[in-house]
């Protein structure tokens, strides 16, 4: 049985789909009531709360773990209790290139590999769907605003990071790996915006921030070591956070999706 925590999100929501999909028995576990595919079991349980996720480890033999909880030493206690053996932790790039700001992810990762399972720790970077965040604004103004509006980075799909997850899970030859997940090619805010715009088939302005305008708006829902980690991503990335990664295609045996292609499959949400 496959566990999979954080079930009703952007990529664990996928993530319950695709092993349903291929057969797997799967538990998926949120905090909230959740509507799963037929045949999953579904927990409500808190990563906050280690003592509680006994009944969703029972009889688990592999987990997807995201980065959520406070004692990652208890989570992987808890699941190693339950009989998992291998767990795939979707990590972030900050902690690779920015552990100072990531702190989180990277003391996660460290657990995991202390953890005495077999693990595998992917690292994405963006993601597509971060473009949500002009959902609003495109739909009422059909405009876009960000700053750093010329500077690429290789953001991934989210359903990209999901079907590697899946098959990290279900198939040997990933333990020890860390797997850094990216897009095909580096994306400009400015160029996603236009993509998003040529999937609607009309234009969508880019408005520029500045890197204050943007601080306060991300500090509405991000903490703040995380807010500056990313903007500093955004502005003055480094050469491992622009490069485009081969681990998806090394995964999948194909390449990742590009941005357009996901504003193709997602353009309503911009109607």
């Amino acid at each position: 049985m496959i566990v999979v925590t954080g079930a009703t999100g952007n990529v664990g929501g996928q993530v319950v789909a695709l092993l349903a999909a291929a057969g797997e028995r799967v538990t998926a576990v949120s905090r909230r009531t959740a509507e799963v595919p037929q045949g999953v079991r579904h927990v409500r349980a808190d990563l906050d709360d280690p003592a509680g996720l006994k009944d969703a480890f029972d009889g688990a033999d592999a987990l997807f773990l995201l980065v959520a909880g406070q004692d990652p030493q208890a989570i992987l206690g808890a699941a190693r209790a339950g009989g998992v053996r291998r767990v795939v932790l979707l990590s972030s790039q900050g902690a690779g290139t920015r552990p100072e700001f990531y702190r989180h992810p990277a003391a996660f990762e460290d657990a995991v590999r202390r953890s005495g399972l077999e693990w595998t720790i992917l690292r994405p970077g963006g993601f597509h769907s971060n473009a949500y965040a002009w959902a609003e604004s495109i739909r009422g103004g059909r405009m876009a605003a960000a700053p750093f509006g010329d500077i690429g980075l290789p953001t991934i799909d989210p359903a990209d990071i999901a079907e590697v997850a899946a098959t990290v899970l279900r198939e040997d030859g990933h333990a020890g790996r860390v797997y850094e997940l990216t897009g095909p090619a580096p994306t400009t805010p400015r160029e996603r915006a236009a993509a998003i715009g040529a999937a609607l088939g009309t234009p969508v302005r880019f408005a520029e921030q500045t890197r204050e305008e943007a601080r306060a708006q991300m500090l509405q829902f991000m903490p703040e070591q995380v807010v500056e980690g990313t903007l500093a991503i955004l502005g003055e990335p480094t050469d491992a956070e622009r490069q485009v990664s081969p681990d998806v295609e090394r995964v999948l045996g194909r390449a990742p999706r590009s941005f357009a292609d996901w504003a193709g499959r997602n353009v309503a949400a911009f109607r």
